[in-house]
């Protein structure tokens, strides 16, 4: 069965996307069957997995309405070893149809069951923004990573985003949990950084990942060739971080499974 995870905030520029398409190239190079599927109207970790998203013919779209199955529109990357459920900005036109749909909620998950024995991860790459694209996701997933830049507007946004995670928890997706915040575009040498920094952990604990992913230069650049970082310049910064965050998930997965709860079953 698959670890399905939603990546989201609702704060947009916090590196969603860049987390997205990093952490697939990185769990595909521990040898896991990784799905990256984007949400987003942007289309941008289709762009950054080196798909051109204008260049189309089936998307998360027709998948979404009914029109096709997953297995039709996924495109399978050999250079970056995982595959891609590609979006681009029909995804506008799916959220609109989607409203007057019955269980619209649960399109995106009933469309998994197609694949869930297929992979060991889905990533979902989720809109910046708390809609119909994203509470599918939500409703999809079983675990949340909430990419969080360290400044003040980023944890005033988290609130509103527990409230939904909780709300849908409670009512349609009792299995969602938060899988851990994940500190990005850090900077030590900012004071206010640090703060928001010892907030999160004071706050969230263990919920908070140990693995922090810097300010690079390298990271940045990456998009724009359309390659995941670990591909593009895999010594930098970026790239060992979103390595050791992949290492830090399996590691955690593998502690829940062999919790004493489990080992005395």
């Amino acid at each position: 069965m698959s670890r399905v995870l939603a990546i989201t905030n609702q704060k947009g520029g916090v590196g969603k996307t860049t987390t997205s398409v990093n952490l697939a190239a990185s769990l595909a190079a521990t040898k896991r069957r990784v799905l990256l599927i984007d949400m987003d109207p942007q289309g941008n970790a289709t762009m950054g997995a080196g798909v051109d998203k204008h260049d189309l013919e089936t998307t998360l779209t027709e998948v979404l309405l009914g029109e096709a199955s997953v297995k039709d529109a996924i495109v399978t990357s050999e250079d970056w070893k995982f595959d891609l459920l590609p979006g681009n900005s029909s995804m506008t036109v799916a959220e609109v149809k989607l409203m007057t749909m019955i269980g619209r909620e649960f399109k995106l998950k009933q469309a998994l069951d197609d694949v869930s024995e297929d992979y060991d991860f889905v990533l979902i790459d989720c809109p910046p923004s708390l809609n119909m694209l994203t509470v599918n996701g939500l409703v999809a997933a079983n675990g949340v990573i909430i990419p969080m830049q360290c400044e003040y507007y980023a944890l005033e946004g988290l609130s509103a985003l527990m409230k939904t995670i909780e709300e849908i928890r409670g009512s349609v997706n009792p299995d969602l949990e938060i899988d851990g915040l994940l500190r990005t575009m850090h900077d030590p040498r900012n004071n206010l950084t640090n703060d928001v920094s010892e907030q999160l952990i004071s706050h969230f604990g263990d919920k908070v990942y140990n693995t922090i992913i810097p300010r690079n230069v390298r990271l940045a650049e990456a998009p724009s060739h359309g390659m995941p970082i670990l591909h593009y310049d895999k010594t930098s910064r970026g790239s060992v971080a979103y390595l050791a965050l992949a290492g830090e998930i399996l590691r955690r997965m593998e502690s829940a499974r062999f919790t004493p709860e489990t080992a005395s079953a």
